[in-house]
């Protein structure tokens, strides 16, 4: 259903669209409270989605309903027969507050409540999937933005349970993480979940790809002893997969980064992630036409050009990441051991620019000419993160980031005492840009480590590799 509306919304043509609505129509006609229906919800949340995109292309309200029917039975009283909460059907959705389960279908399924919440204007449904989404942030999500600790029934483990060597972390999950995202940021405007889609798409996202485009991990571990083989029997990326999940769904999802780094309402554009480019944005029935150049995330460098502008008055809102902000994620899961908050700085045709900051965001109003040219400066250091000491397998650890990456150190980098690697306080770190290494990338180092983004790991055979270091704190 969904490549369908892709399809019909790149090309206009209905070919496509019109077997998807076929199909729809079968189902619509097959499942429901009515007599004759099947009573009953899927075994693996995805059609509610797929629904609620072939209602958003129709106007057709019987393509909603049965989502929110599907949605609304989940873990009802009323039906015999209850998947659990393997499938997140042990209890009404409206009635949920931790996420558990197989985190996939987890995902896709608040990723649905998210969209009735917002098209329908339900308060119970915004309700769940804000207690949801607090429960994931703040107790089961991985620095790398990865989801789901348990290889047992691909899972959310309990409240902090976030173990390294065996953290399962599927690639599915974390590109199901950065949909659910999306729609709570079209649901609200606010910043904080375009933070956690940075996150998990430069770290536990594209992690899942090697840098070659062929090979995969399927779940995605934050340690390696260089025996376990955790992805599928493998301890480094593998070329394919009985279940193909995953290679599939980052080749489906690669496409769509684009359709990420803008949204708008009708009087505002807000620029979400870094990323080269040029786009032309509906607004007010006018197109806006901006590019945006950077380097980013390598250099906080961003440039954007106002092209074209029909209308003149809008506003312009550029997020400002948390780690900017001397904030890891939102929630106190991890936090920085040095609290600094960066400045950043605007300029507009070469001249400083006030800005107002709201909802995480750089808020720019006035009245916009082409050429206009706008030179923001995100400044990034070496951060040093700490996890809640609930979090038991961090305790007496640390991870390194600078700006939005999260950096790992393998054992070809660090071959002598690896296991023994230890960080201490007032660590003074370099940032160096190898343009020969790894495609191009900035690593940390000092006199005792070098460390490289933790998504390019083991694009160098298999070995030895972690996230979270010893520290030695004992100066305190």
């Amino acid at each position: 259903y969904e490549a369908a509306y892709t399809h019909f919304i790149a090309t206009g043509k209905r070919n496509f669209l019109e077997l998807a609505l076929k199909n729809a129509d079968l189902i619509v006609n097959t499942f429901g409270n009515e007599i004759g229906k099947i009573h009953n919800v899927p075994g693996h949340q995805i059609i509610e989605t797929g629904l609620i995109k072939l209602y958003q292309v129709t106007g057709k309200q019987e393509y909603l309903n049965l989502a929110k029917y599907f949605l609304d039975h989940r873990g009802h009283p009323s039906r015999s027969e209850l998947y659990g909460s393997y499938s997140q059907d042990h209890i009404p959705v409206t009635e949920q507050n931790e996420v558990v389960g197989h985190a996939v279908r987890a995902v896709y399924m608040y990723a649905a409540m998210t969209d009735i919440a917002t098209i329908m204007k339900d308060t119970k449904y915004k309700k769940a999937v804000d207690h949801l989404w607090e429960n994931m942030v703040s107790k089961k999500t991985y620095l790398t933005g990865g989801i789901g600790s348990r290889h047992d029934g691909e899972a959310f483990g309990e409240n902090y349970e976030l173990p390294n060597l065996t953290a399962y972390n599927e690639t599915c999950a974390a590109i199901g993480s950065v949909y659910w995202n999306h729609r709570l940021h079209k649901m609200t405007g606010n910043s904080i979940y375009y933070d956690l889609i940075e996150r998990t798409l430069y770290n536990g996202l594209i992690s899942g790809l090697s840098l070659n485009a062929k090979q995969f991990f399927y779940p995605n571990a934050l340690e390696s002893d260089g025996k376990y083989t955790f992805n599928r029997g493998a301890c480094t990326r593998q070329s394919w997969f009985d279940c193909s999940c995953c290679p599939t769904n980052l080749i489906r999802f690669l496409p769509s980064v684009p359709g990420l780094i803008y949204t708008s309402s009708a009087d505002t554009i807000f620029v979400n992630l870094f990323v080269s480019n040029k786009a032309v944005i509906p607004l007010n029935q006018n197109n806006v036409t901006l590019t945006q150049t950077t380097d980013y995330p390598w250099h906080g460098d961003v440039k954007i050009d106002i092209q074209e502008v029909n209308n003149p008055d809008f506003v312009l809102k550029v997020r400002l990441p948390l780690w900017l902000q001397g904030q890891v994620m939102d929630g106190n899961l991890y936090q920085y051991l040095s609290k600094n908050k960066l400045s950043p700085s605007l300029k507009i045709n070469g001249k400083k620019y006030p800005y107002d900051i709201k909802n995480g965001y750089m808020q720019i109003s006035k009245k916009w000419n082409k050429n206009d040219q706008l030179n923001i400066y995100l400044p990034m250091e070496v951060n040093t993160v700490v996890s809640n000491d609930l979090v038991t397998y961090n305790r007496g650890k640390v991870a390194l980031e600078y700006g939005p990456l999260v950096y790992a150190v393998e054992e070809t980098d660090n071959k002598n005492g690896f296991d023994d690697l230890q960080l201490s306080e007032n660590e003074k770190f370099k940032v160096f840009f190898d343009k020969n290494l790894l495609g191009g990338i900035n690593t940390i180092s000092n006199k005792k480590i070098k460390a490289i983004p933790y998504y390019s790991w083991s694009n160098r055979g298999g070995g030895k590799m972690k996230v979270w270091i010893d520290y030695n704190s004992s100066t305190k």
